[in-house]
């Protein structure tokens, strides 16, 4: 089974006012997903953000953003670079390929021989 992760690409301290508590710390994170398997590490091109304030740790969802915060994230959004998109075989992927051609060519080969 497949495992999902969201890897943080890029954290932004930004000084907007919180619409809940109206401190100024809040915390803009960007995160790429990537997808773990037993024989591959896949890197999507998904990219999803969150902003967070640090005082009262509530999440700021973008039906309360004022005209700030979208500025702020319209500039912050233009400056991340997500990883490219990329699939990385793990060696288990590997050793069943190797399994697989060795087994394909002992068929060929006792085909050949006539001994099948």
């Amino acid at each position: 089974m497949a495992k999902e992760k969201r890897i943080a690409i890029k954290e932004a301290d930004i000084t907007n006012n919180c619409p809940e508590c109206f401190n100024q710390e809040l915390e803009l994170t960007f995160y790429q997903k990537h997808t773990y398997n037993a024989l591959f590490h896949r890197t999507t091109n998904l990219v999803t953000h969150e902003i967070q304030c640090k005082k009262c740790h509530s999440i700021i969802y973008p039906v309360k953003w004022t005209p700030d915060i979208e500025r702020v994230f319209e500039y912050y959004n233009k400056l991340v670079e997500p990883d490219r998109s990329s699939v990385r075989f793990t060696w288990l992927f590997f050793v069943l390929l190797i399994l697989m051609i060795a087994l394909v060519a002992a068929g060929v080969y006792l085909y050949m021989e006539g001994l099948i």
